[in-house]
């Protein structure tokens, strides 16, 4: 199966110079958790998420307003183009314990999503047992305990 087949379109995106408050609402209107960041050639150079929102905010102790995406946002970023199969995306996400994975044209500009609840849909529908049983292997890989971070608490701002 293709990553086109599953993967929610289109991409709701914002820019690094955006503010947290503007991701967040976007984030709110379209019922997502995650948006690709665009450059302003539009290809992407980040992922922001509704944890990195909440955690960016706690951490800087000031309003949504006041914090860029770019000061928040991922920089290492996975994705997929929506050629690849749904098996290479399960992989990466697995292997790199994400949960949403950016789908990216030939010239790296966002054009989908595809995270964990599209793959669960579609190993629902799915007659055949391994597609649940490797569903069910990427959401063990992907919620398996990280290490906590080396930072203690009391050191952030």
């Amino acid at each position: 199966m293709k990553i086109r087949e599953i993967m929610s379109e289109p991409a709701v995106t914002c820019r690094a110079t955006d503010s947290l408050n503007r991701a967040a609402r976007l984030m709110w209107e379209h019922d997502c958790g995650v948006l690709p960041v665009t450059g302003d050639d539009g290809r992407l150079v980040g992922v922001v998420t509704d944890r990195d929102i909440c955690m960016a905010a706690y951490t800087r102790g000031t309003t949504l307003r006041a914090i860029r995406v770019e000061d928040a946002m991922a920089r290492s970023v996975f994705g997929c183009g929506p050629d690849d199969s749904l098996e290479k995306a399960e992989t990466l996400m697995s292997d790199k314990q994400i949960r949403r994975l950016p789908v990216v044209d030939e010239y790296d500009r966002p054009i989908g999503v595809v995270s964990v609840n599209d793959i669960a849909r579609q190993a629902a529908t799915s007659r055949k047992q391994d597609g649940r049983d490797q569903f069910t292997q990427t959401l063990a890989a992907i919620g398996r305990p990280r290490r906590v971070a080396d930072r203690p608490l009391e050191d952030l701002p």
